[in-house]
């Protein structure tokens, strides 16, 4: 199953930015119809939707020129598939809405929405061979087995850190084949489950954050690495959370980098020291691999 390798340029831009326009747009009208018609009426619209949005995918999809095109309204699918089951299942009441955790309990009704909609997400990578539907199946895959196997809390993430290993691992055997273009959303999905469960455990006090820096640090170093930007990015987000972070514990008050300025009463100076710091940090982190770019050439 070769993977549709989307490249950047002003025409994939625009499919992009218009096929998921009109995903918002139908996402936008079902929510209208939820709150206006009831459940029944949502059930309705959303099959509706759903079957005029495959259609179109569909059909580019045989017209052969638009792989693009049909990859994104395979992508709207997958998702309408999942807006038209969660309607469907909330009609006949099979998701528990009352257990207040989104891993809360074990819910049959919940698992088997998502083991459905994971089948669907697979059926339309295997249809449209469009990596962006990866993302799809990695949220799911995540969620099903963390739900399974935990009830929230620290448990749910260990389970996570577990998953995002296992997403580390298939991304690097898929960057090792064919079909590299798959191995983006997996990485991307490793980097989330491995850092965010990372960040549940050390998110309480200063020494914890100084790790989740160093941990940004090492993300960009995999990147590096693994030769996936998608880790800096996120070592990135690590490193400026931890930076908010400090700002906040040296001035006593919540940060609006966009905001009005600081009294200078509250250690005005603080959040320019702190940034100038993570900035500079981040400078050297793309100084280095740039020149590790430049001797690898």
């Amino acid at each position: 199953m070769q993977a549709i390798e989307p490249r950047w340029a002003s025409w994939s831009f625009l499919l992009y930015a218009g096929g998921l326009t009109i995903l918002g747009a139908a996402s936008s009208a079902l929510s209208y119809a939820a709150g206006a018609h009831g459940d029944a009426a949502y059930a309705l619209w959303s099959l509706i939707v759903f079957v005029v949005v495959a259609a179109v995918a569909l059909a580019l999809r045989r017209d052969g020129g638009h792989p693009i095109a049909a990859g994104i309204f395979g992508f709207s699918t997958v998702v309408l598939l999942g807006a038209f089951l969660g309607a469907l299942w909330s009609w006949f009441g099979w998701l528990d809405g009352t257990s207040g955790s989104a891993f809360g309990g074990f819910d049959v009704g919940r698992l088997t929405f998502v083991l459905l909609v994971l089948g669907g997400a697979l059926v339309g990578l295997q249809v449209f061979r469009f990596p962006l539907i990866v993302l799809v199946v990695v949220g799911l895959s995540w969620f099903f087995v963390t739900d399974l196997l935990s009830g929230g809390g620290s448990w749910s993430a260990i389970v996570t850190f577990l998953v995002g290993l296992v997403f580390l691992a298939a991304a690097v055997s898929v960057d090792a084949g064919p079909n590299r273009a798959y191995g983006m959303w997996l990485h991307v999905g490793a980097g989330l489950t491995i850092g965010g469960s990372l960040v549940y455990f050390l998110h309480h006090g200063n020494f914890e954050w100084a790790l989740i820096a160093v941990g940004g640090v090492l993300y960009v170093l995999l990147a590096d690495a693994l030769g996936r930007s998608s880790w800096a990015v996120l070592g990135t987000l690590g490193i400026l959370m931890a930076s908010v972070h400090y700002t906040v514990e040296l001035t006593h008050i919540r940060l609006s980098i966009l905001g009005p300025g600081i009294d200078g009463s509250s250690r005005g100076w603080a959040p320019a020291v702190v940034f100038a710091i993570a900035g500079s940090l981040l400078v050297l982190l793309g100084g280095m691999l740039a020149r590790r770019a430049r001797a690898a050439a």
